[in-house]
């Protein structure tokens, strides 16, 4: 661990500590979406401390500090929980089109979003895609998720306001809600609350593709 000065803020410290934890940051011109910096973007915006953000998400400061310096990407359950507490959308931190009444998303504009530098091994368990960006006002959030075999069971669920649809276009995917935990293959859908603490990965070796629409519940 560094050593740091009695004039450093604990913002720096905990983004001091993330750099030095996580895997090195994706090389300029990567095409995926700096979620983590656009977090940032938010907190400044409004003037909060990470520790006072953390506070008010109920998430750790290391967590978010990690987060916002890209050596963890946040799931959609966390963007979700977070864009539920300051009451904006989930799209504000993925960027993109000015917003209006109605959306149309050309598959050439799909900007995709990638959960990388995860400590764990760095290897992405999933990538989604916003469909419904642009969209003003809007109470869904729908998503092209692509789901990638895991090396080890998950551990960690995620619980958050709200409900959630998925239908499976691809492959196999494993559902886990609350203590339940079943296998949709194509064609296959499910719809929960998403109060249920939930993690769904692909069910074998391929990748799966799903439609995930999340309804935030504000």
């Amino acid at each position: 661990m560094p050593d740091f000065t009695r004039d450093e803020t604990m913002d720096d410290v905990l983004s001091e500590m993330a750099r030095e934890s996580g895997e090195p940051e994706m090389p300029a011109g990567d095409p995926e979406v700096p979620v983590g910096e656009h977090v940032r973007t938010f907190r400044e915006t409004l003037g909060m401390t990470v520790q006072q953000f953390a506070e008010r998400t109920g998430f750790s400061a290391a967590l978010l500090a990690q987060i916002e310096n890209r050596m963890v990407s946040p799931s959609l359950g966390t963007l979700v929980k977070i864009a539920n507490t300051f009451g904006t959308t989930v799209s504000s931190f993925i960027g993109g089109k000015e917003e209006r009444e109605f959306s149309i998303v050309r598959k050439e504009d799909r900007t995709t979003v990638s959960r990388v530098g995860l400590k764990e091994g760095g290897k992405s368990t999933y990538t989604y895609e916003s469909l419904g960006a642009g969209k003003a006002g809007r109470k869904m959030e729908p998503f092209l998720v692509r789901l990638q075999p895991l090396s080890e069971s998950p551990t960690a669920r995620s619980a958050h306001d709200g409900e959630e649809f998925l239908y499976v276009l691809s492959g196999k995917v494993t559902v886990c809600l609350g203590n339940l935990s079943d296998v949709l293959e194509e064609g296959d859908s499910v719809y929960y609350n998403s109060t249920i603490p939930h993690h769904v990965h692909s069910a074998d070796e391929r990748e799966a593709l799903i439609l995930a629409v999340i309804h935030a519940g504000t």
